[in-house]
Order: C-alpha cells, then structure tokens, then sequence
C-alpha cells in the first residue's frame, strides 16, 4: 500500500525499468543517425550535399556542367541541395524520436523537432 499518495515500489520499479530501456533505445538511435548518409539535391540535379542522421556534413558533389555557371547559381544550387537534404534530415530524425517516445512530446532541450 503507498503512504501520502506515492506509488507502490513496484510503479516505482517499472518506470524506472522503461526510463533505462528509453535510454538504450536513445544511444542505439543515435549510433544509427551518426551512421545514415541523407542525400539532397538542387532541383536540377547539378549539386547533391550528402548529411548525417544527425545532420552533419558529409560531402558534397558539383556536376561539372554546374562549374561553368555563374558564382550564384553554383551558390543557389548548392543551398537547395543543403536545405532538401536538411529537411530530409529533420523530418527522418523527428519520426525516429517519435517512434522511440512513443509519440510522446518530451520537449527536450536540444530536440526541438518541431515543424
């Protein structure tokens, strides 16, 4: 029986119990994103940036073609490919935490994956 309203031992050990399987879920999550090569490209295919699960820069690739074009395009193009391949990279690691919380809205400092 719990005393002034505090949960059995046996509550207490349970959510304890899902906190550390949370937590191992959380590190094997974070090995699978640092090991994931999400690919953006420019809408013209010329420029491709290649991010992490965790959105770290990989590479980046300019078709030949693309380097006969004026600075701005080379620009232009590059950005696009960074930002579909940023987006793709959010929206991946924003299903992923939502699969691992179970949809819960943790609101996290630092994973703020909201649209």
């Amino acid at each position: 029986m719990a005393a002034f309203g505090l949960p059995n031992f046996g509550q207490l050990t349970e959510a304890f119990r899902k906190a550390q399987q949370i937590q191992q879920d959380a590190q094997k999550l974070q090995d699978e994103l640092n090991n994931m090569e999400i690919q953006g490209n420019s809408a013209d295919g010329r420029a491709s940036v290649w991010l992490s699960g965790n959105q770290e820069p990989l590479k980046v690739s300019l078709d030949e073609s693309l380097l006969q074009e004026s600075k701005e395009i080379i620009e232009q193009a590059t950005l696009d490919a960074l930002s579909k391949a940023y987006e793709m990279s959010t929206q991946n690691m924003k299903s992923r935490m939502e699969e691992l919380t179970g949809g819960l809205n943790l609101n996290l400092p630092g994973n703020d994956f909201t649209d």
